[in-house]
This record gives C-alpha cells, structure tokens and sequence, in this order.
C-alpha cells in the first residue's frame, strides 16, 4: 500500500480542504486553466477506521462491504442516508495489523456468490509472519453475517518482512482468482523477489478455487505461464514491487494495476500473461539495479508513470463504467496516498496512456471501489467514503 515512511511525508502542493463533509479539489484542464471540482460524502453518516477496500456482491442486494485495516468487514445499504453498519466479518484476533502495511488488506465475492455464499480475504498474520487467502461462507440464517468458523485457507505465503505486501483478491471474467503479492519488503527487493520465477512474492498469482488438486485447496490453471514447469505454476505475472490495487476492464480485455514505487517513481502497468515488469531491475522507465546501462530486454514498461515530486504512492482504481459522469466513461481513475491528487487515464488506438489531473485533494487515499451500478467510490484513512460530486 504505502511505504513505511510515508506517515512523515508532506502532502505536495494541497489545494483543497474539507469542510461541512465536501472536499474542494482542483481540476486541471489541458490548456493549464482550472475549473471547480469537487468530492461528496457517499455516506455522511458513517465513519470506518482505515478503511481500505470497497466491495459488492453482484447479488442484487445493493449492499456495500467495507474493510477495515485491523480486521473487519462492515456491510451498509447503499444508500446516502444510511446512519449504520453492521459487522459482517471480524477476524481481527487473526490479523496482523501492526506495520503500516499489514493487515485485512482485499476482500473478492465468489461469482457464484448468491448461490454459494463464499467469499475470499487476504490478510496478514503472525508466528510465522505470512500472507493468507482464505476463504469464508455467508450465514445462511443472516445475509448480513459471515460464519467465522466457515474459514478455510486457500493459500499461504511467508512474508520476510512486514512491507509490500500487495493484498488485493479478484476474480478475473475468467472465473480465476487473481492475487497481488508484494515483494516481500524492506528496501530494494533485497533478496531479489521480483525476478525470482520460484516465489511467489512480487508478483501476481492465478489460481482455480474452484477445482481443488494435488492435495492443495486450489488448482493451477492449465494455461498459467509457468504451469507443469519447474517454477512456481501459481505466478500469472512478475518483477512487480507492491502492486496495490489492479482492476479488469471487460470491455477492453485490459487488467491495469499500480505498482508503488521505490524512491523516484509510482507506475501503472498493463498487467499480460507471463509478463516481466522490470523490478528490481527497473523502477518505471529508469534503471534501479544497477542505476544505469541496465539490461531492459524483455522488460514490460509502464504505461504511465509520475515522479515523487506528485506523490509517494500510487492508489489504483477502476476503470469507469459508469451513468453518473458520462464524461469518465472508458477513463482508469486512480490516486496518490500521499499527495491526494487523483487523475483520470486513457488508453488511445495506439496503446499510448495520457493523463489528466481530475483533482487534487488533501485526502490519505487508500483505494477505490465499484457498486453494482459500476459507480466509483473512493476509500479515505480519514474514515470516509467519497464519490465525485
């Protein structure tokens, strides 16, 4: 998510400020003008603490699923008038949450969610300290509660230390889970995580959940790049730092995710099959490891970077497929943790990404989330929800 010195970064450039619940931000036009712009509460209403992920079922039931860093999942009719909302998962007594990037990181909903009632986590614990993907089933006495006995672990990793640790969980339109892992922290990929086709940390994994084998409560899909090889047959993609966030556009076909930086540069990648990123060997489009003349062959560049000099940690998002700003439609929205500013990105007939500063806030901004109706939702460690106005 962060880097562990972010809390003692300064917010570059703020323009923006809060009051009576609406953030007034800046919109940056082409010609170098600006015009207002602004964020609204999503629900005045409720407060979360370090909220961290927005997820909905598809079900048919509206309902909105917010984590919580420390451990719990809370469920709220969407609806701006909602004044409560209830626990519908607490695992905190198995998460941990102690490092600024531990914790209740992704939550996924089952495609088949309305009639199987599953549902899969990804969280850090302790004693050893590794990432795990669970996964949980609904209650079937309260569609607001989850069975905490009901866990089963799909799947763990050690983690050497307690950065970069990814934590989103996705299901692909393939039916797949997809699974962002850091590269196992500290500074540097000093174990060289990134490049390493026999683990599974800096990466992003591909697994079936849904045809348990060889002992293992998922299965390898046939056609992952690495599968039946010697290498580690879960990794769908490498040489990624902390991806933090990823998406899939069906439309387009594209998965975009942002990849959080090292010291100069936050990127956003189009993540392909079997694909090579370039950390550590590359930070962005420059050369990390070593600083100069490094060997980029093979090496997937980003499709868009920005330097520390906008922000310090790049929050992706979603592409926006909604009614409410038919003006987004088609554009990949996603932030900066530490400066707040959020853009809006366009991939043109070319494959070439431009990108357009929408605001420029004073929010800690830690992800983004989609309702049933495919409109955006920001998630903010100030405890609120946002959407744009």
């Amino acid at each position: 998510m962060t880097s562990g010195w972010i809390a003692r970064c300064l917010f570059v450039g703020a323009l923006s400020f809060v009051t009576s619940g609406l953030s007034t931000c800046r919109n940056a036009a082409h010609d170098g003008t600006s015009v207002p712009a602004e964020l609204e509460l999503a629900f005045p209403h409720l407060t979360f603490t370090r909220p961290l992920d927005l997820q909905t079922p598809a079900d048919g039931s509206r309902r909105l699923f917010v984590v919580e860093q420390a451990g719990r999942i809370l469920v709220f009719p969407n609806d701006p008038a909602t004044t409560s909302a209830s626990v519908f998962l607490d695992i905190r007594d198995k998460v941990n949450d102690a490092g600024n990037e531990e914790g209740l990181l992704g939550l996924a909903f089952h495609p088949s969610y309305r009639s199987n009632g599953y549902f899969y986590v990804n969280y850090t614990a302790s004693n050893p300290a590794r990432t795990v993907i669970a996964r949980y089933r609904v209650s079937a006495a309260d569609p607001n509660v989850a069975e905490v006995a009901s866990a089963m672990t799909i799947l763990e990793f050690l983690q050497p230390f307690s950065n970069h640790n990814g934590g989103q969980v996705a299901f692909g339109p393939d039916g797949y889970l997809y699974i962002a892992a850091g590269d196992g922290g500290s500074a540097g990929d000093p174990f060289g995580n990134g490049q390493s086709l026999n683990t599974l940390l800096g990466k992003i994994l591909r697994i079936d959940v849904n045809a348990p084998a060889a002992g293992m409560n998922y299965s390898i899909p046939p056609d992952n790049p690495f599968a039946g090889t010697s290498h580690r047959g879960e990794i769908w993609a490498y040489g990624l730092r902390n991806p933090w966030r990823f998406c899939f556009d069906v439309p387009s076909g594209r998965m975009w995710a942002a990849d959080v930086g090292q010291d100069d540069i936050e990127e956003v990648d189009i993540i392909e099959k079997g694909k090579n990123y370039g950390w550590n060997i590359m930070e962005g489009n420059s050369c990390f490891k070593p600083s100069s003349n490094c060997d980029t062959s093979g090496l997937v560049r980003p499709v868009w970077q920005y330097t520390h000099a906008l922000g310090v940690s790049v929050t992706g998002g979603y592409i926006y497929r909604g009614s409410r700003h038919p003006e987004l439609t088609g554009a990949y929205v996603c932030a900066d943790y530490g400066s707040g500013r959020i853009w809006s990105l366009r991939m043109d007939a070319q494959g070439q990404v431009s990108g357009v500063e929408l605001a420029d806030t004073n929010l800690p901004i830690a992800s983004f989330g989609v309702d049933e109706s495919a409109e955006l939702y920001i998630c903010s460690f100030d405890g609120k929800i946002y959407r744009f106005k």
